[in-house]
């Protein structure tokens, strides 16, 4: 039956506010609409438009992916990296597609981008899905603190720790303290999952070999300019969730077992956020749960939305 849908590819620029942002579409228009929003400042959407938008849109929606202006392949130099800046984009793709309501689906920073446009404007979202998204940034980086002092401590390796306790003197809200702290947990494959199974290796492998894998853009002056720039630069959106609940809105959460960025705390936190029945924690799995686990990930976006 599938085949008797038209699925629609296109890349395509919109002018928005002066800029030319990178979109691609996967699936039918009549279809829901679900919007994916990247991690970042620096981020962009080809590890989830490589791996899993095609396959989202097989089970039935319409997957809009992205960057974000100033981002991956939305180049723009007065970009200033805010989060009104990020509404505005958001808001054009809404008005360039005709959409009246959007499912969210948000990754890593993408989560505070999402659930702050959801905030401000509700009556533009369907549901709101965090996906290893962050929501408490300092419990995030003091977990990350804490976890790698444990881990230096226990190899005695003292040069790290000095370098730990450099970090911990950093002004919280800057860039090079955000910087710093996700640098440490990279190195200790804290956004990598513990045991790969062949359908991970598999779809890595075949990212690491597409066109969107070679236009993989990292702008490395995004996270300084959004430092600058924003003036929520360090936050707690827990206040903002528990608003767009009493809102009306569906908010689900899925994140990944063994992602290091995350404490057991925060964890049970957003699992008593969102409910019961709208979390998951997916086993072996860590900080690109879509595709660490990619059918599981599936499973739990067709059974929430579908």
């Amino acid at each position: 039956m599938k085949q008797l849908f038209i699925t629609f590819f296109f890349i395509i620029s919109i002018f928005a506010n002066g800029q030319n942002l990178y979109i691609k579409t996967y699936g039918n228009k009549k279809d829901k609409t679900i919007i994916f929003i990247h991690g970042g400042p620096s981020g962009n959407s080809t590890l989830f438009e490589g791996t899993t938008a095609q396959k989202l849109a097989d089970l039935g929606f319409y997957v809009i992916a992205y960057d974000r202006r100033g981002e991956g392949r939305s180049t723009d130099l007065a970009a200033k990296f805010t989060y009104a800046e990020a509404f505005q984009d958001l808001n054009a793709i809404y008005k360039k597609y005709g959409i009246k309501k959007a499912i969210l689906l948000s990754h890593s920073f993408g989560g505070l981008i999402a659930t702050l446009y959801t905030e401000k404007y509700p009556q533009n979202v369907s549901a709101l899905i965090l996906a290893g998204a962050l929501f408490s940034q300092q419990e995030t980086y003091n977990h990350i603190l804490d976890s790698v002092t444990k881990i230096y401590t226990k190899n005695k390796n003292q040069v790290m720790l000095d370098k730990v306790a450099f970090v911990e003197k950093l002004d919280k809200n800057s860039a090079k303290y955000r910087k710093e702290c996700f640098e440490l947990a990279g190195e200790n494959n804290f956004f990598k999952m513990p045991n790969p199974t062949k359908e991970s290796k598999k779809l890595y492998a075949a990212y690491d070999s597409s066109v969107f894998f070679k236009t993989n853009i990292r702008n490395k002056n995004a996270p300084l300019l959004f430092y600058q720039n924003e003036k929520q630069n360090n936050i707690d959106s827990r206040s903002f969730l528990t608003q767009i609940k009493n809102k009306a809105v569906p908010i689900y959460a899925i994140y990944g077992k063994e992602d290091g960025v995350f404490s057991t705390s925060q964890i049970k936190s957003i699992k008593n956020l969102a409910g019961e029945n709208h979390f998951a924690l997916l086993n072996n799995c860590s900080h690109y749960l879509y595709v660490d686990q990619q059918k599981e990930f599936l499973s739990y976006i067709k059974k929430w939305l579908k």
